[in-house]
């Protein structure tokens, strides 16, 4: 495992070393969701610029459009020059290893590579983009770190929080809480660092141990530890510190953790974030985020905060008498019982069933017993939910439905560890199909995760197409939620099926989305990509829309559920969208688009587990035969 170490170019080098004594480097490290906050602590850093100095602003980034590019460029100056920096071949090798939980990104990491990937530079800031600069930072670069290797400010939320207090120093393994320092503000020695070859300190930590609570922080401050020159609080000033700086004083305001003037009313310093976001082309954006952040949302925040309190808690629990022998064979004895678990006999079968049904290139058939199914008739079923009853239903439904998706997060039972490409779904400007891999009962939740979490969730409505059987004799909980939940089942009735096709153009001409499974089957925790069906296509190609690939990709966690299994943590990537093509046969077009989302789906696929995509049968000739 290591970094592609390459010598990225910077295009403003020349410039900068003919003006070093008026120079400051700095990088940002963004994605997509981000550009909007980006956009507002670059206006407050310009506003403050000084006229005498060159800044040269790098930003580190794997996915961001170009037209978001082209928004934040506009703030460049005489003397600010902006460059978009991507990491995606750099990281290719270690990106996987990178632990995230709740909202961070990979992204978080990227101001560790620094020093490696920029041998041009002796000296930098990192700064992140949820702040607000409130004065020159230049007069932070110009502060002499001699021989330390990071300059940087003692992490607000640590000095007040006791169990953060103690994991920082039990686990982190800081002198003392009080020398723990914030990562969102750093004067970075990179000679200094590269002389003491961090990364590769790094990147042997890495391998070794997993720091949970503040992941890349923690590993700088582990690493760092001992040669860190401790800045002044006023630049790096978190609301949760209190107002116990004299405003005049104040130079960056760190809006950290769930500390969002975007997301909740009532955040001290609020009024200098919305001071400068109005001077941005993204308020309304920005307005429009925080008017949609949903109490569930605002709930979800509070629960992450305290579930990182109870992590530093229980992470530095497991420090002190389990450093004896005695204990660390006790703490063993119980993970490998937890390993032990023995596996259910039921996902066994499952199991088989799945190889048999591969070896036999039957990959559209379930290998798990489906409900007994009624023939759903056209006046059992009001697609477009135009009945008083069937609003009242759905309204009900989908409460239910979103607090069952927010009960399944909290308690670990579907673990989203990343979403890649959420700019191809904002970017759709007309109705669409989108397609998913079918491996869980759970992944339609996936789905709804991401579609609550992009521009649209309180604008366009995502249908689900799902089974007859599904629809018609499905018991419970899960039952009502197939019924009611803006879902379309499908039928073997020929008069139910004309009614489900105009009511698919109805809805796709308004400018909804529909999620559809062209596996038409479902294999638990299959990660292969299979054959695909035409329907979603055909759908696409009759009604003028784009197909929006998404596929899921998993890996184990440490956590071993009840049936024995580790339960998978997935990675959301949403691809670029296909559109049909023009001046092709309607049958052509929907062949071109199935094999291009396949396609697509197949690199996905080998990108993420390394492998080629193989099958135990001859795939090539299934196909020629279905032909």
């Amino acid at each position: 495992m290591k970094l592609i170490r390459k010598n990225i170019k910077i295009p403003n080098l020349n410039i900068l070393k003919r003006n070093k004594s008026k120079s400051i480097p700095i990088f940002f490290a963004i994605d997509d969701k981000y550009i909007p906050f980006l956009a507002v602590t670059l206006q407050s850093l310009i506003t403050h610029a000084s006229p005498k100095k060159m800044y040269f602003i790098n930003i580190l980034y794997t996915n961001i459009s170009e037209e978001n590019k082209e928004k934040i460029k506009k703030y460049e100056k005489e003397n600010v020059c902006i460059e978009f920096i991507d990491l995606s071949e750099s990281i290719t090798e270690i990106e996987e290893k990178l632990y995230t939980r709740d909202y961070y990104s990979r992204t978080t990491y990227f101001r560790l590579f620094i020093p490696e990937l920029f041998p041009q530079l002796d000296k930098a800031l990192y700064l992140d983009s949820d702040l607000v600069i409130m004065a020159d930072v230049a007069l932070l670069y110009d502060i002499d770190l001699k021989n330390n290797l990071i300059g940087a400010v003692p992490d607000d939320s640590v000095q007040v929080v006791k169990s953060f207090q103690d994991y920082v120093e039990k686990v982190v393994g800081v002198s003392s809480y009080k020398k723990y320092f914030n990562a969102g503000v750093l004067s970075m020695n990179l000679k200094a660092l590269r002389e003491i070859k961090f990364l590769d300190k790094f990147l042997y930590l890495l391998d070794s141990v997993r720091y949970k609570v503040a992941q890349d922080q923690d590993y700088l401050n582990r690493l760092c530890k001992g040669r860190v020159k401790l800045l002044d609080n006023t630049w790096n000033r978190m609301p949760i510190g209190g107002d116990t700086i004299p405003r005049e004083d104040l130079k960056i305001i760190h809006y950290n953790l769930s500390y969002k003037p975007w997301h909740f009313e009532g955040i001290l310093y609020r009024e200098y974030f919305w001071e400068y976001a109005k001077q941005t082309e993204f308020y309304d954006d920005i307005m429009n985020i925080k008017n949609s952040y949903r109490p569930e949302d605002k709930f979800f925040d509070m629960e992450t905060e305290k579930s990182l309190k109870e992590l530093a808690l229980k992470e530095s629990q497991c420090v002190g008498d389990d450093r004896t022998s005695k204990t660390r064979k006790q703490i063993k004895k119980v993970v490998e019982k937890k390993k032990n678990i023995p596996k259910a006999k039921d996902r066994l079968e499952i199991l088989k069933k799945i190889e048999q049904l591969e070896e036999e290139g039957k990959f559209d058939v379930d290998p798990e017993k489906d409900p007994p199914t009624i023939t759903l008739q056209p006046e059992d079923v009001d697609y477009l939910n135009q009945k008083n009853r069937s609003k009242i239903k759905t309204k009900i439904a989908n409460k239910v439905g979103e607090k069952f998706l927010d009960d399944i997060l909290k308690n670990n039972q579907l673990i989203i560890r990343e979403v890649n490409g959420i700019e191809n779904l904002n970017k759709l400007e007309s109705g669409a199909i989108l397609t998913c891999n079918h491996f869980n009962p759970f992944d339609v939740f996936a789905i709804e995760a991401v579609y609550r979490a992009s521009k649209f969730a309180n604008k366009k409505t995502l249908y689900k197409v799902i089974r007859e059987g599904n629809y018609t004799n499905f018991p419970g909980l899960y039952g009502f939620l197939f019924r009611n939940s803006d879902t379309l089942p499908l039928s073997s009735n020929i008069e139910t099926m004309k009614k489900f096709l105009k009511s698919v153009k109805v809805i796709l001409d308004r400018g909804d989305f529909i999620l559809v499974y062209p596996e038409q089957s479902l294999w638990w925790n299959y990660k292969k990509p299979k054959p695909l069906k035409p329907g979603a296509f055909k759908f696409a190609v009759q009604n003028n829309v784009p197909v929006l690939p998404i596929f899921i990709t998993m890996q184990d966690t440490e956590t071993i559920g009840k049936d024995g299994f580790p339960i998978q943590e997935y990675i959301v990537n949403i691809l670029e969208p296909i559109y049909p093509a023009k001046g092709k046969q309607n049958c052509k077009s929907v062949e071109l688009m199935k094999n291009e989302n396949f396609e697509m789906w197949k690199k996905c696929y080998e990108k993420f587990y390394k492998i080629p995509l193989e099958y135990t049968t001859n795939i090539n000739e299934e196909i020629k035969n279905e032909e």
